[in-house]
């Protein structure tokens, strides 16, 4: 009998879901069988790559974001009784799924409630340290003491500088062996041909995906270049409509997604970590305008600029010539992960 592994990745906007797809496509190489457990558009993108694949909703955490980035960690704060309520209801789903579905091991990518104390348990995050600002210390502490629920902790980033993820993946006194995988991508460097110009690649919870397509698609309807928006809108069937030089997706999935970016000359996006981790591997140029009051998203682009990568700007500042300092930066560069799977399973 193949051995059942749950994989849970947070729905969190689609990087915790995305960064899951070569991990799946590894245990099913490695003989496993994947059951995926999630909620919202990350279970349903999950859905549309591995349609053979059992899957199963889990209970959602329901957290948006505040119209204003100043309020996000006032939001946070209001939204957690909502947030404990919805992680004691993953951990009794847990709980019923290891025994009714015959798990015989659990991934969770930043899924706080999805492990067990019978099977093998195994959280996947880039980010051992949780800035919040003056409550780092808190939010770090709160989440190492999670963490620490599980057998292993796999880290999607180099241990040894040159890293992606800078402090966020790096730290020391966790009690459970911490394994660095390397960049995770689902995708492969192609050398096509550039056809777009500008890929506008949205992303996130709303309503900050909604005001940045709003704001992108005002500024460049009446740029000449050719561009493409990907609207990261996960619904049943794909949609394309044009608007002057922009052509509109409302998603893209595997080989599709991966042709347009290696088939585009820049990159504007959000700098969510699983972003930079895909851009890094297909070696883009890019511009990224981080999550107003995320302060994980404003670390790595404040980073990545630092070190001469990806320049940056805040939401608010962004305008169309912004992205003539493309030219001055070197460009993200890296490689994928080569990770031995065989071993990494050989918990389970």
């Amino acid at each position: 009998m193949k051995k059942r592994i749950l994989i849970a990745p947070l729905n969190w906007g689609l990087g915790h879901a995305t960064r899951c797809i070569p991990i799946i496509n590894q245990l099913i190489t490695h003989n496993y069988t994947p059951v995926i457990a999630s909620d919202g558009i990350a279970l349903a993108l999950l859905k549309k790559e591995f349609p053979n694949v059992e899957t199963i909703e889990l209970p959602a955490y329901d957290i948006t974001y505040a119209k204003k980035g100043h309020f996000f960690k006032l939001k946070l704060l209001k939204d957690s009784p909502k947030l404990l309520k919805a992680i004691k209801a993953e951990k009794k789903a847990t709980k019923e799924l290891v025994e009714t579905h015959n798990i015989d091991g659990i991934i969770s990518d930043n899924r706080l409630g999805v492990h067990s104390k019978k099977i093998p348990s195994v959280f996947i995050t880039h980010q051992l340290q949780v800035l919040s600002g003056s409550t780092t210390w808190l939010s770090t502490k709160m989440h190492q003491r999670v963490i620490e629920k599980f057998n292993e902790c796999w880290i999607p980033d180099h241990e040894k500088e040159p890293s992606l993820s800078g402090k966020l993946g790096h730290m020391k006194g966790i009690e459970i062996p911490l394994i660095y995988l390397g960049p995770l991508s689902r995708f492969e460097r192609k050398p096509l041909e550039k056809i777009y110009h500008i890929l506008i690649l949205l992303s996130g919870p709303e309503p900050q995906r909604t005001l940045l397509e709003v704001q992108l698609l005002n500024a460049f309807k009446d740029d000449p270049r050719r561009i493409l928006c990907v609207r990261g809108v996960i619904e049943k069937e794909q949609t394309v409509t044009t608007k002057g030089n922009i052509t509109i997706y409302n998603f893209m999935a595997g080989e599709q997604l991966a042709n347009v970016i290696n088939s585009s000359k820049t990159v504007l996006c959000r700098s969510g970590y699983t972003t930079v981790m895909d851009l890094s591997v297909l070696g883009k140029k890019a511009f990224f305008i981080p999550t107003p009051g995320q302060f994980e998203q404003e670390y790595l682009a404040k980073r990545l600029e630092e070190l001469n990568l990806v320049p940056y700007c805040k939401q608010n500042d962004f305008t169309i010539d912004k992205l003539e300092t493309i030219q001055h930066y070197q460009g993200l560069n890296g490689q994928n992960t080569d990770v031995d799977f065989k071993t990494l399973f050989s918990l389970f």
